[in-house]
């Protein structure tokens, strides 16, 4: 986390913090589009504010807005931001090798600051767990560079854009720049067969379940590409281990 001392004076915090800094505009592009949509939708200045500090989850905010100015109940609003934001569990059962020799309420923290390209970097550039206490001190402190100026990104451009709502049109749509950012991250990540495999597939069925509700296509996608290549790295196994046995 980037409080801590330990982790601000370590090399790689600022080796994150410099990798996630090239794409920190368009997530402020996104969260200044965010900050104004809420105003929008009919929250109040001080709501906007306190869910700009406080809700570090844009797709899920942004999918909420329009419930909110409908007058959906409020389970209806709690549950359709539960389930944007299902691609978290899949994030957090595979950065928990990494972080499970931290004390529980840092865990908990880094997991609020983790976000997407939070995640890309980071297991872009480390892969594997750390095996002893320096890599792992290495790999949290480039976390906490990462997430630190992403965080700060964010909530800052939110902040501004709900004290700017009212000369700030929609229509600008510069959320779209936040959008770029992340395509650009992924197609970087897509080095293997298996990885454009995943990519394809996950693009694929979400257009396809485009029209459910609350956003559910997101959670189909991963279910589809995960299986996909989990029955297809099984395949290679075993035809990798019968040349073996021949």
């Amino acid at each position: 986390m980037f409080f801590l001392a330990e982790n601000r004076r370590h090399p790689e915090f600022r080796r994150g913090f410099a990798d996630m800094a090239g794409v920190a505009p368009g997530i402020a592009a996104w969260g200044l589009m965010t900050g104004v949509a809420m105003v929008k939708s009919g929250l109040s200045p001080v709501e906007a504010l306190l869910m700009a500090t406080t809700v570090f989850a844009g797709s899920s905010q942004l999918a909420a807005m329009p419930l909110i100015q409908a007058g959906a109940p409020m389970w209806v609003i709690l549950a359709t931001g539960f389930c944007v934001n299902l691609r978290f569990v899949v994030f957090s059962a595979h950065l928990r090798p990494y972080l499970m020799h931290l004390p529980r309420w840092q865990r908990l923290v880094t997991g609020y600051l983790s976000a997407d390209l939070t995640y890309v970097l980071f297991t872009k550039h480390y892969p594997h767990p750390g095996v002893n206490a320096d890599e792992r001190a290495a790999q949290m402190a480039y976390l906490a560079g990462n997430g630190g100026i992403n965080w700060a990104s964010w909530v800052t451009s939110s902040v501004v854009g709900v004290i700017l709502a009212k000369f700030v049109p929609t229509s600008w749509g510069l959320g779209f720049a936040g959008i770029l950012a992340l395509v650009g991250m992924l197609a970087s990540l897509a080095n293997t067969r298996m990885r454009w495999v995943s990519a394809g597939v996950a693009g694929s069925a979400a257009v396809a379940a485009f029209a459910l509700p609350l956003k559910l296509n997101i959670l189909v996608a991963i279910a589809a590409a995960v299986t996909v290549c989990l029955l297809l790295e099984a395949r290679i196994s075993a035809a990798t281990e019968e040349r073996r046995v021949a």
